[in-house]
């Protein structure tokens, strides 16, 4: 014949292994009592207090003062995922599937097809607090990019062993047609390039000069128009510093840079450009006879130190004027 103590164990272990989510001492104690009323209180919680350490096999404790039955520790850590954790996570998936990189509304756009249940609003709230806890795996080379981190890396190797594939005196001409013809900032411009003005501080590869049309009413002053080019992505430091130094005598300043460069480095160059007046233009490295000029940022037009104008024009006054 079994025990008080024994009877009172059988019994609670009945109970916790009907409770999936666990219960609490108390509530486990008051149901003994139900099942027992003539069992003294204190015989009951002498017995049950430590059931842990008595039936180890079977009871466990994930918190203070809660049972549960073993067979449901398999389970504890199988938890439901909020949906903030869901877009989290398919976030992370289509960035790494996309090696260009995603806009912001692109992104939105893609989870909300894969999760149509969840509210748009709920995936704009999300991506929003996401991104200032941005995870290691993600970074923005851009306003409103996302890009994985792994792309990155192989960027920058590309980057380290990239090659000028070709001379960037053959893109001298097409884009001094491309200042007259398309983008009409000069009347005329020349291929210049070299040491031309003997100077430290650099020769344009394009200089232009936008003069007054007959058919024009009122007659503007004539303007300068300076650009550096560079076929090498490595060298877009040295190409922003050129285009600032040809400020001093010249009226507007554009920096052509290679498409293939990085995303991080053009939206850098980008906001310098607008921060200090420069024109940006991309185009492709790998045709001088069709380079696709790209506009990225229209320069902005400032009065140069006629000092500085007047000396260095002097030297090309045959060829520009």
């Amino acid at each position: 014949m079994k025990t008080k103590r024994e009877k009172i164990i059988t019994k609670a272990l009945e109970i916790i292994k009907l409770k999936p989510q666990g219960i609490r001492y108390s509530d486990l104690i008051q149901k003994l009592q139900e099942e027992f009323p003539d069992f003294p209180r204190n015989t009951i919680e002498g017995t049950v207090w430590n059931l842990d350490v008595r039936r180890p096999k079977e009871i466990y404790k994930p918190t203070r003062g809660v049972f549960h039955y073993i067979s449901f520790k398999k389970n504890e850590h199988t938890v439901v995922k909020t949906n903030r954790e869901k877009i989290a996570e398919e976030a992370i998936k289509i960035i790494k599937s996309n090696p260009s990189g995603i806009k912001y509304s692109e992104l939105v756009k893609e989870i909300h097809k894969t999760f149509p249940a969840i509210p748009i609003n709920t995936v704009h709230g999300t991506i929003y607090e996401w991104q200032k806890r941005q995870p290691k795996e993600i970074y923005k080379p851009a306003r409103g990019l996302y890009r994985h981190s792994s792309f990155k890396e192989a960027e920058d190797e590309e980057g380290r062993g990239r090659v000028k594939e070709l001379n960037e005196e053959d893109f001298y001409k097409p884009f001094a047609d491309y200042l007259i013809n398309e983008l009409e900032e000069c009347t005329k411009a020349i291929p210049l390039g070299g040491n031309k003005f003997k100077d430290k501080w650099g020769t344009p590869d394009v200089i232009g000069i936008r003069e007054p049309r007959r058919s024009d009413i009122i007659k503007p002053p004539t303007e300068i128009i300076s650009a550096e080019i560079k076929s090498d992505s490595k060298d877009l430091i040295t190409a922003f510093g050129q285009a600032c130094a040809y400020r001093l005598f010249s009226h507007k300043s554009y920096m052509v840079v290679p498409k293939n460069s990085s995303q991080e480095d053009i939206a850098k160059l980008d906001a310098l450009c607008l921060i200090f007046g420069l024109g940006l233009i991309l185009f492709d490295t790998m045709s001088p006879d069709d380079p696709q000029f790209e506009i990225r940022v229209r320069s902005s037009k400032h009065d140069p130190d006629m000092l500085y104008v007047n000396r260095y024009l002097s030297i090309i006054e045959k060829e520009l004027f």
